[in-house]
């Protein structure tokens, strides 16, 4: 694949990630945390994404974790790791509250309970689904559209 190919890919994931910014995240070491997620993005921030989660919740754990994504039109699939910390910039947590993570916080920003998390990303595989009219045709008549679909999927890291 050319390093054309995979940034056009990667941006791919971006974008169809701040049209759609929901994941299923879970800590490595505890698959049965899995559960879906709000990615709060920052379009000048390189390499992190953050998640608002409660002190008493699964995430409070931190560490490695795995996030998959699929976009709302499903032509495009990932999976990404990463490593959860404390985000303790005051800043970025006031930048990210929203009206739908405040619904999670009757309790206000200031709650003992808010914890922001970054997540330091590492790791990805990213599948670009999008198939012309002639591979989809090809598809649905058991044909092989395998050489249709090479060259959309890339593992890279973020």
């Amino acid at each position: 694949m050319t390093a054309t190919a995979e940034s056009q890919i990667k941006h791919a994931f971006w974008t169809q990630l701040s049209a759609s910014p929901f994941v299923m995240l879970e800590l490595d070491d505890a698959p049965h945390s899995a559960a879906p997620m709000t990615a709060q993005l920052d379009k000048d921030a390189h390499g992190a994404i953050w998640f608002f989660t409660s002190r008493d919740g699964a995430f409070a754990r931190m560490g490695a974790a795995t996030a998959t994504f699929v976009a709302k039109d499903h032509t495009l699939f990932a999976r990404f790791t990463g490593r959860l910390t404390e985000e303790k910039k005051r800043e970025l947590l006031d930048k990210f509250w929203t009206e739908p993570v405040a619904a999670w916080f009757p309790e206000g920003k200031h709650s003992r309970q808010v914890l922001l998390l970054r997540m330091e990303l590492g790791a990805a595989s990213i599948w670009d689904a999008r198939m012309g009219v002639l591979a989809v045709t090809r598809m649905l008549l058991g044909m092989n559209v395998r050489d249709e679909l090479r060259g959309h999927h890339v593992n890279t890291s973020l």
